[in-house]
């Protein structure tokens, strides 16, 4: 089993590895001048060449990719002399000092994701650290309205095969599938927050945290997140209809439900006690695989909804060219979603020894 783990892990480290060398320079080719972006229309000669030092933006590309490197990794190489390189410059993060190289120091830290261009200055692991959590509860708010929505109706769908009642479902669930859920929050803001407004006494957009009219407080308002959850969770919702119903329908036509049901228990405990908990596997796996998924697929979402998570954040950086912004929003999401399926990896490995042998 350690074994198994430490090769899950090996390959997730690969992945993360791949996923930083692509967005760095993703990023980092497109025109323009990161320096004159930082500093707008009020740089001269002196500024962008201070900047440009400062950032290492006047180094070469490859050189520019090993800095971004060690600023990320744990263990990363500073220098003791303030001739070399400014970027080397360690007194930007806390860090604990391992031990002394020549002219390097080799510290240990946590990864470093550098400062916004255009927040003054500002870490970019305190704007993660602001918005990531919001962009969390809008996750598991939708995920949890897609499992019991989407299992209940997959339960009545089995239950009544080529009914009328399944049609509907079915028609439903595809349609919640094929529509982006950029088209549905814009639907679903302009119809329950504009047209029924007087009746859902909903607003067409909002965040978790409101200020009051004095500016003065701030508290939650909860209703702002019913929207943008229904939105989000519309496409795993139906997901997990379809695939409970299948399921389901796979299950109770099993040997020991026929037995079951010669001995004259009710459909209830049927259900209950043999059906439902083993025909919820595959439904386990799709809502880890849409739970991880739903940190990056938030973004139009909370875009459309002014909602204040990480998914706005990513579009206001695009919109102002904030690439630090950009790489560790991208990084952070990246990042949580190899150690979800890892976990996921692991966790079935437990379940299953059959597949710590593949």
């Amino acid at each position: 089993m350690f074994s198994y783990i430490l090769n899950k892990l090996g390959y997730g480290l690969l992945t993360l590895f791949g996923v930083v060398t692509v967005i760095f320079f993703l990023f980092n080719v497109l025109p323009g001048d990161p320096a004159r972006m930082m500093l707008d229309q009020r740089e001269d000669a002196e500024q962008l060449q201070n900047i440009r030092k400062k950032y290492g933006f006047d180094q070469p590309i490859s050189t520019q990719y090993l800095y971004y490197l060690n600023d990320l990794s744990p263990i990363s190489i500073h220098s003791n002399s303030s001739k070399n390189y400014t970027y080397l410059d360690a007194s930007k993060y806390s860090y604990t000092k391992l031990f002394s190289v020549g002219g390097e120091t080799i510290v240990i830290k946590s990864p470093y994701l550098r400062k916004s261009f255009q927040k003054n200055d500002k870490d970019v692991a305190d704007v993660i650290s602001e918005t990531l959590p919001n962009t969390a509860v809008l996750a598991v708010s939708a995920i949890t309205i897609a499992i019991i929505v989407g299992i209940f109706f997959g339960i009545l769908s089995a239950l009544y095969k080529d009914t009328f009642f399944d049609r509907i479902i079915a028609v439903i669930s595809t349609l919640g599938m094929s529509v982006p859920s950029f088209f549905s929050a814009i639907l679903f803001a302009w119809l329950f927050g504009f047209v029924l407004h007087k009746y859902t006494h909903l607003n067409m957009t909002g965040s978790l945290y409101e200020v009051d009219d004095f500016g003065e407080h701030i508290y939650i308002q909860w209703k702002n997140l019913l929207l943008p959850a229904i939105v989000l969770g519309i496409r795993p919702l139906a997901v997990v209809v379809q695939l409970t119903r299948n399921s389901l329908l796979e299950v109770l036509n099993q040997d020991y439900i026929r037995t079951a049901k010669a001995k004259g228990l009710s459909t209830y405990k049927i259900m209950k006690i043999h059906a439902l908990k083993n025909a919820l596997n595959p439904v386990v796996t799709a809502v880890s695989g849409w739970f991880a998924s739903m940190l990056a697929g938030a973004v139009f979402v909370e875009y459309i909804f002014n909602w204040n998570g990480l998914g706005k954040e990513i579009v206001n950086a695009l919109n102002t060219l904030d690439l630090p912004v950009i790489m560790g929003s991208v990084l952070i999401i990246a990042t949580m979603f190899i150690l979800i399926n890892i976990l996921v990896d692991i966790l079935y490995g437990v379940l299953d020894p059959r597949i710590r042998l593949k």
